[in-house]
């Protein structure tokens, strides 16, 4: 196999046996074109709404809708949208989800008030739930566990590079402002994109569906639904709305939503009938763990939420200039690709996510211990590259540390899990650290408030990765001690 070939196994289940080899990289191509797509849409938007403010006249509590409604929609639906890919076809979900997604971008693109918006965003957030999973589920199906070390290298670099084209994207759009959009052009640009996609995924992308004769589990899509959406909205909103009583409750209020949704798939476990969660899954402590460790791993968002806040408010940098300076970041996102199958080789899945975690956090620190309210040094951007390759090595090792202990069968629900738990974790981040961010920085900041502001949430940052660290040594031992023969 050359390093740009990526043949699908002979034997591979749901993989129809004629795919023709010309095709296999476009089918690639396809699927990574649906990988990036949800989270671009994602970090896109964020330097548009002030020009949705003024376009549409959008209310402040409409426009945080803009961004918490479709993370709040997409982490609510994504197990179920995984399930749904097990059950009727990865490629037929894949495509009904890319199509929905397309419809939902336009509804989005021709708003004409801040609640139709609002209304087209909760489709996109839904639809991309469904797209999203489909991505690593026929990864896991079609090729082989050689064929995946360089493939899921390339996943978590198109993944994360969706925050340096978001932020690039979203400010470049807004200045240039083509064919006159202005504002709607961050929503309109995914029409072409995903018509193309549609189009490709229908032509190249084989077929995989491993459940047969079996039904969505409609109890259990309902609680994991309430729970989800009781747990991520109040994350999403309670700061901005001051956490007033109601949302504590929802929040508080999960729990027992919880433990009744537990209590119901394990009592369709143990009846014989088929859960929309496999309770089993958490038996295996590297999948348990795995799960942490990408929930841990996604408190990066208070990174992307405080950096700009930190450029634009302490530096006064406009918005295109700080979309720019996240190329850094980006230019240790083009090494990742290249360098993860090194790392791979040379120490192993489990010491290559370590080392992974551990550039994440020294350039975190760095990043914290170098901002000042001067134009940033050498040292700054260098760090902000370290993080870049940091990223583009944790992400994709630690989907593959989990989907690799999972029977070909359940990959579809457990790649929905993985990314939920990605989502979720993003927004517990923001919540939690970039709560400590706006306390720190006050009620009427100047610019040195900014900066220690954004040093502090860094700091803590820093600290969380640093417990990834000993988390993914950990999750490598275990997974030794599990596979070592009984004496």
């Amino acid at each position: 196999m050359t390093d740009n070939t990526f043949a699908l196994p002979a034997a591979a289940p749901g993989a129809p046996a004629d795919t023709a080899p010309s095709h296999r990289g476009w089918a690639l191509a396809v699927l990574l074109v649906g990988a990036i797509l949800p989270p671009l849409d994602y970090f896109i938007v964020n330097l548009a709404l002030p020009a949705i403010r003024d376009g549409i006249g959008a209310r402040p509590a409409e426009l945080e809708l803009v961004v918490s409604a479709y993370a709040c929609a997409n982490a609510v639906m994504l197990i179920t949208g995984g399930r749904l890919g097990d059950l009727y076809g990865r490629k037929r979900i894949f495509m009904t989800g890319m199509a929905g997604f397309v419809l939902a971008s336009a509804l989005c693109g021709l708003a004409g008030s801040g609640a139709m918006l609002v209304a087209g965003r909760i489709l996109q957030g839904l639809f991309a739930a469904i797209l999203a999973p489909q991505v690593l589920a026929t990864i896991r199906s079609v090729f082989t566990a050689r064929e995946q070390v360089r493939v899921m290298g390339l996943y978590g670099f198109v993944f994360g590079l969706a925050a340096v084209v978001g932020q690039l994207g979203g400010g470049a759009l807004i200045s240039l402002h083509p064919f006159g959009l202005g504002w709607r052009a961050v929503f309109l640009v995914n029409l072409p994109i995903g018509l193309l996609a549609l189009l490709g995924s229908w032509r190249f992308i084989p077929e995989s569906r491993l459940l047969r004769g079996q039904r969505i589990d409609l109890p259990g899509t309902i609680l994991l639904s309430l729970f989800l959406l009781m747990l991520v909205y109040p994350l999403a909103r309670g700061r901005e709305a001051g956490w007033p009583m109601g949302m504590i409750a929802c929040l508080v209020g999960s729990l027992p939503v919880l433990a009744l949704l537990l209590r119901v798939e394990w009592r369709r476990q143990m009846n014989g009938s088929d859960p929309l969660l496999d309770l089993h899954l958490f038996h295996n402590p590297v999948v348990a763990l795995g799960l942490v460790l990408a929930f841990l791993f996604y408190a990066m968002s208070a990174f992307f939420l405080t950096y700009g806040i930190y450029l634009q408010g302490g530096l006064h940098w406009s918005p295109l200039a700080s979309g720019m300076a996240i190329l850094p970041f980006g230019l240790g996102f083009l090494s990742s690709p290249r360098l993860m199958p090194r790392l791979v080789h040379r120490f192993g899945t489990f010491r290559a996510l370590t080392l992974g975690y551990g550039l994440l956090a020294a350039g975190i620190a760095a990043v914290a211990a170098l901002a000042r309210a001067g134009a940033p040094g050498a040292g700054f951007y260098l760090s902000l590259a370290a993080i870049g390759m940091g990223q583009g090595v944790v992400l994709p090792s630690i989907v593959r540390v989990v989907l690799a202990e999972v029977v070909p069968e359940r990959a579809g629900v457990a790649s929905g899990m993985v990314t939920a738990a990605l989502q979720i974790g993003a927004a517990v981040g923001a919540a939690t650290l970039g709560g400590v961010f706006f306390s720190v920085l006050g009620g009427h900041p100047q610019a040195v408030d900014y900066v220690h502001a954004f040093k502090v949430a860094m700091f803590a940052l820093a600290a969380v990765l640093l417990i990834c660290v000993a988390l993914s040594m950990g999750l490598g031992k275990l997974h030794a001690a599990l596979r070592r023969p009984c004496p």
